[in-house]
């Protein structure tokens, strides 16, 4: 059974919440072990503000390299078909060769920074049309102005915006751009018995 994909708590969990979802989104509730939880909340949250609280600004890249690397050795383990890739810099793009949009269409999840007025994780799920799904766990209601953007609602075990795919390339800091290229950062995730490959699927090749 999959479960509903959730919202960030406080105004600095996104990058645990969107991991978290990742997670919700490739794997069934009961194949789910509560070790990926409670390292995934251990590991995230690290950075301190300009006061020095722990937290308050959010997760840094380093955590989601060593949150990476702590989900492939543990999908070696044996326990959970995990399997994760973290890309940062020039790698972080949507569109031809882009390593990110053939994640999504091969059933991955791919958590990544971007902006939000302020550097924001969500997850995408999906890619069609120049649209990217998304789940944002950033809780508004009011509709948004920027052209293109949806808030879907029918959606809550994969997404819950639809944006359109020119809007990440931005090396500006508008709303939903990857931004700067040395800012950028991705970490894609793999169900392995879900992932699709060439001997599983011909038509994604052609």
């Amino acid at each position: 059974m999959k479960n509903p994909l959730h919202y960030q708590l406080s105004e600095y969990d996104c990058g645990p919440t969107s991991m978290l979802n990742a997670i919700s989104f490739l794997f069934e509730r009961e194949e789910i072990p509560p070790e990926i939880l409670r390292n995934i909340m251990i590991y995230c949250l690290d950075s301190f503000n300009t006061d020095g609280i722990a937290g308050k600004a959010g997760t840094s890249e380093a955590a989601m390299m060593f949150l990476n690397n702590w989900l492939n050795g543990y999908g070696r383990t044996g326990q959970l078909p995990v399997s994760s890739q973290y890309l940062s810099g020039e790698e972080v793009f949507l569109g031809e060769r882009s390593a990110v949009n053939e994640a999504l269409y091969c059933k991955g999840a791919v958590v990544v920074r971007l902006f939000l007025e302020e550097p924001h994780y969500v997850l995408l799920t999906g890619a069609a049309n120049g649209q990217v799904q998304a789940f944002d766990p950033y809780y508004i209601k009011e509709p948004f102005q920027e052209e293109g953007i949806q808030i879907v609602s029918n959606q809550p075990e994969k997404y819950n915006r639809l944006i359109p795919e020119y809007y990440f390339n931005s090396e500006q800091t508008g709303i939903y751009a990857f931004g700067p290229v040395e800012m950028r950062e991705a970490v894609i995730l793999f169900n392995e018995n879900t992932k699709l490959t060439q001997e599983s699927t011909v038509e994604y090749f052609i």
